[in-house]
């Protein structure tokens, strides 16, 4: 599947799973399932830049792919603020991830389709040497890691009353969504060499999604 299909299908996967996440907060009365919602739409912006990029080529493809970046920079910080209001918010009233079927389906559904689509994106952009790509795919990731926050949080709030696990654990992502954010928003290229911008293309680390010490990966942060 080419990338510009895994970004039309990334774009009708979040717009399907923001809307379901929105109406079963409502239903649930859930900050955790609403906080998921609109993570899902910042992935819609992400993507729909990501898609632009794909669409152009030459001169004109550079310019908008340090546009998208920066952009895909900024929905990491906002996702990072969403993940601290969401997180702080729960721990300070007291509950977390509200008994939710159609949340629980939801979070599963999410960790068996979004974590392959994301290795795929960032195999593809590796090989065409597309850096928004890569840099959407790993908000793909953290979206997933999301949903297993949340599903951990809805069971284990059903089951043994855990209200502050869904909170807990995803505010375990922050340093790295504002270290990814803050990577993007004020890149520090001007004394990079080529090798070191070189996307990662090793399958042995998932394609930078971790740190490894292969000739492929040297410059890649993990």
């Amino acid at each position: 599947m080419s990338a510009r299909k895994l970004i039309l299908l990334t774009l009708a996967y979040n717009v399907g799973e923001g809307a379901v996440a929105l109406w079963a907060a409502v239903a649930a009365g859930s900050v955790a399932l609403a906080a998921f919602g609109a993570d899902s739409y910042l992935e819609v912006g992400a993507a729909s830049v990501v898609l632009w990029r794909l669409s152009l080529s030459g001169d004109h493809a550079e310019r908008v792919e340090e546009f998208a970046e920066r952009f895909i920079g900024v929905t990491f910080l906002l996702l990072s603020a969403g993940i601290v209001f969401q997180g702080g918010y729960s721990l300070w009233r007291g509950d977390g991830a509200e008994e939710s079927f159609a949340g629980i389906t939801l979070a599963i559904a999410s960790l068996v389709v979004m974590p392959g689509i994301a290795i795929w994106k960032l195999k593809l952009a590796a090989r065409h040497d597309i850096r928004s790509l890569a840099s959407e795919a790993r908000e793909t990731l953290a979206c997933s890691y999301l949903s297993l926050t949340l599903l951990l949080g809805l069971v284990a709030n059903a089951l043994i009353g855990w209200w502050w696990l869904d909170p807990v654990t995803a505010l375990l992502l922050l340093p790295w969504l504002v270290r990814e954010g803050l990577e993007r928003v004020r890149p520090d290229n001007d004394n990079e060499d080529e090798a070191e911008r070189r996307l990662c293309a090793c399958r042995s680390c998932l394609y930078g999604v971790r740190r490894c010490h292969a000739s492929c990966c040297v410059g890649v942060a993990a």
